[in-house]
């Protein structure tokens, strides 16, 4: 899907994307090369708009090599997208703390790592935009899903912090909370919840979705490549809900 939206050019600006080879974090490295930024996709997988530097944002030592070489290639960094993101399905009862630890990892500690990173350098550099993607479940649960909560809810704590210690420096940090999104993260144990029977019951035949479908990538990509732009010039520390009105139903 192709979204003809007037955003702002981003020539001569730098960005680093976490999660940025599928689904939502490829919409946003796409939205924001097409706007002209030099982009550098951090992954597991090789982005196919933009380069790419390989690694596991489970482990702190690659999340570290992942800055140094973002800022060895880039020279700096205007722009970070912590968009990267995983799933660990586990009641409660059946946590395993190995799952729960690595979903923090990716979605919470990588995240802080590199806002550390980039952070110190936008300070010097007296600019920078950050833009955290959290989820509606930041605040909503399903069963089974108690790591990726804890992570996107931190996630937003931290943002709202970030902001508050950068804002002297004129660095605006915030996040975009997505709903239900098509992407290969609807697939969870082998199942695509998005065409299940559960979710066209629940939430399209009764409403429970009022824009009656899940979002497309680049319906998400949008606002997070605004907030991420020099148009933004007042708006930190906020939380940006992108979920078709779903949280706006009792």
């Amino acid at each position: 899907m192709s979204l003809q939206v007037n955003l702002p050019d981003f020539r001569g600006r730098t960005a680093v994307v976490t999660g940025g080879a599928n689904g939502i974090g490829a919409a946003i490295v796409k939205t924001l090369t097409d706007k002209g930024a030099e982009v550098l996709v951090l992954d597991l997988e090789e982005s196919a708009s933009s380069r790419s530097y390989l690694l596991d944002l489970a482990a702190e030592t690659e999340v570290l090599r992942g800055a140094d070489y973002a800022i060895r290639l880039l020279g700096r960094v205007d722009v970070l997208v912590n968009c990267a993101g995983m799933v660990y399905c586990s009641s409660l009862t059946d946590l395993e703390l190995a799952g729960y630890r690595e979903t923090l990892a990716v979605m919470l500690d990588a995240p802080v790592i590199l806002m550390r990173e980039f952070g110190r350098r936008m300070v010097e550099s007296g600019y920078g935009r950050i833009v955290n993607v959290s989820s509606i479940h930041s605040q909503r649960s399903e069963p089974r899903t108690l790591s990726y909560d804890a992570a996107k809810a931190a996630l937003e704590a931290v943002t709202r912090s970030a902001a508050v210690d950068l804002a002297a420096s004129g660095i605006l940090v915030n996040a975009v909370a997505p709903g239900f999104v098509a992407t290969r993260m609807s697939i969870v144990e082998g199942a695509d919840e998005l065409e299940s029977d559960w979710f066209r019951s629940i939430y399209l035949e009764h409403g429970r979705l009022p824009l009656g479908r899940a979002a497309t990538p680049e319906e998400v990509a949008v606002p997070v490549a605004w907030l991420a732009s020099s148009a933004n010039t007042y708006i930190t520390g906020q939380v940006i809900t992108v979920d078709g009105g779903l949280s706006a139903r009792l």
